[in-house]
């Protein structure tokens, strides 16, 4: 499998932003509502003749009742696992939150590397207030605007260093797509096809809105699994 990224953070800290950027895309759903991105986006990048993948995490928001928060945390954890490194984003505009501290927590758990990200540097004045987030104890803070791009190749730069060398032909997995109208159970099947609650399900239609890749290896089988958005009529007129 390739190298992956994973982006983690509280809701509307430009976690969307910094895929669209690292993957050359407008594919996530950029909205200044918090808790837009509901489950995880995947895309692919390329930084000094190295290919990787990156995940899109929905915003993580702790111990919430609410249903597609308490699902977006779960994917959050699922992102963790599948990584190869972490980008933790938070906003130099707001400083360290309650939330920011619950996931460092969760991140300095997860014995892989971390890449602490201030976003919203967009200017001079604002470059000072990002030493409030050495104060999470996961090592340096790199300062970035994901909305002009400043920062992110110092950021690449240093996340390649980290990549393992993966052989070619664990690339070529074969693939297998579910696809069909919402709402009719692709997600509840995926997941009990892989025995994990990886994919949000609930009674509204149209939860999974951007395809979503699934390393399958069990039982002597591997292969990478795709569950998509449901497939609707386009509108006439």
């Amino acid at each position: 499998m390739s190298n992956i990224i994973a982006i983690v953070g509280r809701p509307n800290v430009g976690k969307s932003t910094l895929f669209n950027r690292l993957t050359e895309s407008r594919k996530a759903i950029v909205d200044d509502m918090s808790g837009v991105t509901r489950d995880r986006h995947y895309g692919v990048g390329e930084w000094t003749d190295r290919q990787f993948s990156v995940i899109d995490t929905g915003g993580y928001v702790a111990n919430s009742e609410d249903v597609y928060e308490a699902a977006i945390r779960e994917q959050v954890m699922i992102a963790i696992e599948e990584a190869s490194v972490l980008v933790f984003m938070v906003d130099v505009t707001t400083g360290i939150t309650d939330l920011d501290d619950d996931i460092a927590q969760v991140l300095r758990r997860s014995n892989k590397p971390v890449f602490v990200c201030a976003n919203k540097v967009d200017n001079t004045a604002l470059y000072n207030e990002i030493h409030t987030f050495y104060g999470f104890g996961l090592g340096e803070v790199y300062p970035l605007s994901s909305m002009t791009g400043s920062g992110t190749g110092e950021l690449l730069d240093e996340i390649v260093k980290n990549f393992e060398d993966i052989p070619e032909e664990e690339n070529q997995l074969p693939k297998i797509t579910i696809a069909g109208r919402p709402n009719v159970g692709k997600s509840s099947l995926v997941n009990a096809l892989i025995g994990k609650e990886r994919n949000i399900v609930t009674a509204n239609a149209g939860t999974t809105r951007d395809s979503i890749k699934i390393h399958y290896n069990q039982f002597g089988h591997e292969f990478m699994l795709i569950d998509t958005a449901g497939l609707r009529k386009k509108n006439k007129g």
